[in-house]
């Protein structure tokens, strides 16, 4: 009875790790981008790689090289015991690390130029304009145009360009939605812009990337790209649903909270991001609990 047992769980032990190997093998966050400016970056990251590689691999094969010929067991190896310079050697035991240097620096200097989180995505649609607000620990997203404001809930039409606004009504934090691309800071009393375009439907998610206290770790949303027709609907469905954002109920939002369930506000002042900025940037008083980043910190940042 033993063998057979051994052999099922050596069988499982060769599924769990096939499993493994497969779910490790699909592509997910930056290497699998669902909009242009997550594959300019898979993009910059793959040539950036691949000139690194031009060095790193040779010198690999030349050290292993170098110490399988130099063995103690080989009596053909032998080296000289005395000094000597060889120029050409040396030119091209550096120039060609410089070079790579240079190109490297082109290619990531040029990339990074062209994916400027401030400007704007070519394409047929409007840009919807979404502003997003830190908080301790979720997300604020309020849709000026439509009226109306979310928690920790971010939809938007697929194929249509999105400029964030964002800020922070707490400490820093930073936007990031791995598979649309470009991480971005949210600091109180700032204003950052960000232009994403999601090109198919789906579920993306997105995160706070900087370390901000307590919660930190569950302050995620899901961006979820609809049809065009679908996101009406569902800005319609909100419109009918849920509570007004007033005063009250956004002073309840600043207290620090961990793992907030999605929320739809009916209405929004339009000019609720604007008071935000003016806020923080004038250093209000912090409700009893909240954490907060002094201007200079935040500079430094």
């Amino acid at each position: 009875m033993r063998l057979p047992l051994a052999r099922s769980r050596l069988y499982r032990l060769v599924l769990v790790g096939a499993a493994l190997f497969v779910a490790a093998c699909r592509p997910v966050g930056v290497l699998d981008p669902q909009g242009p400016i997550a594959a300019a970056e898979r993009l910059v990251l793959i040539n950036s790689l691949a000139i690194m590689l031009v060095v790193v691999v040779p010198v690999i094969i030349t050290t292993l090289a170098f110490a399988w010929w130099y063995r103690a067991s080989n009596p053909r190896a032998v080296r000289s015991l005395d000094v000597a310079y060889e120029g050409r050697i040396e030119f091209v035991t550096w120039s060609i690390p410089a070079l790579i240097v240079i190109l490297l620096g082109g290619v990531t200097w040029i990339g990074s130029h062209q994916l400027d989180p401030k400007a704007p995505i070519a394409a047929d649609a409007k840009p919807l304009r979404v502003d997003v607000v830190a908080l301790d620990w979720k997300w604020l997203f309020i849709y000026p145009d439509q009226g109306i404001a979310a928690v920790n809930q971010l939809v938007v039409p697929a194929g249509t360009p999105v400029q964030f606004r964002r800020t922070s009504a707490t400490v820093m934090n930073s936007f990031f939605v791995p598979q649309l691309g470009s991480q971005i800071y949210t600091m109180a009393g700032m204003e950052t812009h960000l232009n994403l375009l999601a090109d198919r439907p789906g579920e993306y998610p997105g995160f706070s990337a900087n370390f901000s206290g307590d919660g930190c770790s569950e302050m995620r949303f899901i961006a979820k790209a609809v049809p065009a027709g679908d996101f009406e609907r569902w800005v319609a469905t909100a419109r009918g649903a849920g509570s007004p954002l007033d005063d009250a109920r956004y002073a309840e939002l600043t207290k620090p909270s961990k793992a907030v369930p999605p929320m739809i506000y009916r209405s929004v002042d339009p000019k609720l991001f604007e008071r935000i900025v003016d806020q923080t940037a004038s250093g209000p008083e912090r409700p009893a609990g909240a954490a907060w980043c002094p201007p200079v910190q935040q500079a430094g940042g």
